[in-house]
């Protein structure tokens, strides 16, 4: 059940991601879609959902990755 939900915390960032690339993807096309009045803002939506939902999964395989101790020396924990 544990790993079902850390399925589900990765998979709705990667759709709001998926939504952005759409959204972005749209407006480079001409097809406005319906709640956004402007072209802009729907491509300006877009890439804030495309960069939050990337943003989310890169630090959450960061965040695991460092635990882990897999990172390069720098991104380490310093022992304190």
């Amino acid at each position: 059940m544990i790993r079902f939900i850390a399925l589900l915390i990765m998979v709705i960032p990667g759709c709001f991601a998926a939504l952005g690339i759409k959204l972005m993807r749209d407006m480079l096309f001409g097809i406005l879609q319906p709640p956004f009045p402007y072209f802009w803002l729907q491509f300006l939506v877009g890439l804030i959902l495309f960069i939050g939902g990337l943003g989310f999964i890169a630090g959450f395989v960061f965040y695991r990755d460092r635990k882990r101790n897999k990172v390069q020396k720098r991104f380490r924990k310093s022992a304190k």
